[in-house]
């Protein structure tokens, strides 16, 4: 996968397939998911991790009480590229496995 920047519309037609919470502001894609309590939103980081490590991509996640926030972007790219949209789709898939609010 290459971590070349992706223009708007390519951003849009990768959102297009995602889960509707997904949003993009140009330089990151971001979608906060609120669990059924805070041990699955703990579950939540804890089976995404191996994912991210797997594509050597990381989001930066942000837990409170039983949302988690993630925000997508290729740091070195200096945006959204298709790591990040490859990596929202597996973001998608384990949340679905997992009881929401």
């Amino acid at each position: 996968m290459t971590r070349e920047l992706l223009d708007p519309q390519a951003i849009a037609d990768g959102l297009a397939g995602l889960d509707p919470g997904w949003s993009a502001d140009g330089t990151k894609l971001t979608r906060s998911i609120e669990f059924a309590d805070f041990g699955t939103a703990v579950q939540f980081v804890s089976l995404l991790a191996p994912f991210a490590e797997e594509l050597d991509h990381h989001p930066d996640l942000r837990l409170t009480w039983r949302w988690v926030a993630v925000e997508l972007t290729t740091h070195s790219a200096g945006g959204v590229t298709a790591l990040d949209l490859q990596l929202a789709g597996l973001v998608d898939e384990v949340a679905a496995g997992l009881p929401l609010a």
